[in-house]
């Protein structure tokens, strides 16, 4: 009678299991089903836009069903981190982000309730170096030199300013990480927008900004309306190649940031269904115009990871992105 029992228990639990696995492939053959709606947390006009039209154009080659982008902004990307939270779990709404909206803003904004936690990284598309601009009156032309006027200005009681996009930004916490790394207060300013930023850069009101750079910052640069102090890589970057890397000296060598932008879908998705997305993503990163585009904009285009590789690196961003938050005592204003 026991055995029967066992039997019983054996065979319902394959056929559970058989369902849902059949479901599971029925789910993956008749996904996407309806236009799948990619937002991206920015207004259009900068590199992030960028990257969403370029994805989403291939992305809908590759799934054969349109892909609508939708750039919604605000809150540090909060507003459109939760609209993809709210939507169902099935694969049609797809989130653009970086370490800023997924990992810093719920330090810097008490409000927000979601968690990193709270979503699966299904692809990694893009990595953009990043360089540190200075308003072009700055007495500094490397980073070496630029820690010692920091120093220096501190010491006096004027110390410098770095500029963000906002509290909690990638640049608000890396200009702080700066900060510690060259043992010199320096002030924070945070704006609302990357072009009120560069606005501020240009009339000389903040001293620096750590930034990606693309056509239109190195026209500011090449023009001498900003200038570029120092690449935060261990080499020369070839789209500025006249602009030394922290490496090259010592107050902050090592200090290699770049921003990366993933895609990422709710953390219950069904597993067939994130699998069609990491194939059709993964051959976007195939495309030959999106590499081209990108890297025309200074874009790194990375190999394909898989989904246990871009598992690790997420976990591994968020360590590092909350470790940097902690360190600051990040709290909003």
């Amino acid at each position: 009678m026991k055995s029967a029992s066992l039997l019983l228990l054996a065979l319902n639990a394959l056929f559970v299991f058989g369902n849902l696995n059949f479901a599971g492939d029925a789910q993956a053959q008749t996904f996407p089903s309806k236009p799948i709606v990619l937002v991206e947390p920015y207004p259009t006009g900068g590199i992030s836009a960028d990257i969403a039209k370029l994805v989403g154009q291939s992305l809908a080659t590759n799934l054969k069903q349109a892909v609508l982008v939708e750039n919604l902004g605000g809150e540090g990307g909060a507003i459109a981190v939760q609209k993809v939270l709210d939507a169902p779990s099935d694969g049609h709404m797809l989130l653009q982000a970086t370490p800023s909206e997924l990992v810093l803003v719920p330090f810097a904004n008490k409000n927000v309730k979601f968690k990193s936690e709270d979503f699966r990284m299904v692809q990694f598309v893009a990595n953009i170096p990043l360089v540190i601009v200075a308003r072009k009156g700055l007495e500094a032309n490397n980073a070496d030199e630029l820690a010692v006027l920091a120093r220096r200005a501190a010491a006096l009681g004027r110390p410098l300013v770095y500029a963000s996009s906002g509290v909690g930004s990638y640049n608000h916490v890396l200009g702080n990480h700066i900060s510690r790394k060259i043992n010199a207060l320096m002030l924070h300013a945070p704006y609302l927008s990357t072009a009120q930023v560069v606005k501020g850069l240009i009339d000389e009101q903040v001293d620096i900004v750590v930034a990606p750079y693309n056509e239109a910052t190195i026209a500011l640069h090449t023009s001498g309306k900003v200038k570029f102090i120092a690449a935060l890589s261990a080499q020369r970057q070839p789209a500025i190649p006249d602009i030394p890397a922290v490496d090259e000296g010592a107050a902050l060598k090592g200090c290699h940031q770049s921003i990366w932008f993933a895609y990422f879908v709710k953390k219950d998705t069904p597993e067939p269904i994130v699998q069609v997305l990491h194939k059709a993503l993964s051959q976007t990163l195939g495309n030959a115009t999106m590499s081209t585009t990108l890297v025309s904009k200074s874009s790194i285009v990375p190999a394909p990871l898989s989904l246990a590789e871009a598992s690790k690196k997420y976990t591994a961003e968020i360590v590092k992105f909350r470790a940097m938050a902690k360190s600051m005592r990040l709290d909003p204003p």
